[in-house]
């Protein structure tokens, strides 16, 4: 059995999310590095994320079980689709980290005077 990565993640809960879902739908998967970042979360970019693998003739399926997950629409706790509130559009972007605004701009500064990074 052939293993190859399917995603990688920077989160430890949606790393478990995403592979009960595969589970669910009879793919074996299996976590890597996931222990080393429960451990201290810095070493993400020194192990390059946890890392989700599975079987290479389920790579296939899984890419279409993942591509299903991400055109389902951002849902309320009572099912009410959310929209954005400008535009109008469900199309909405999770995820999304910016450095922009004073906030990004004190944390990058903070990281570099600290030296936060993984030895």
């Amino acid at each position: 059995m052939e293993l190859v990565t399917l995603k990688t993640f920077d989160n430890l809960v949606e790393a478990h999310l995403i592979k009960s879902k595969l589970e669910s739908e009879d793919l074996p998967c299996f976590l890597f590095d996931e222990n080393i970042m429960a451990l201290n979360p810095l070493y993400n970019f020194t192990v390059d994320g946890i890392k989700l693998k599975i079987n290479k003739f389920d790579l296939e399926k899984a890419e279409e079980i993942l591509s299903a997950i991400d055109r389902t629409p951002i849902t309320t706790s009572d099912d009410h689709v959310l929209i954005c509130p400008k535009c109008q559009s469900q199309n909405l972007h999770n995820r999304f980290k910016s450095m922009k605004g004073l906030k990004g701009l004190l944390s990058a500064i903070v990281a570099l005077v600290l030296i936060v990074f993984p030895i």
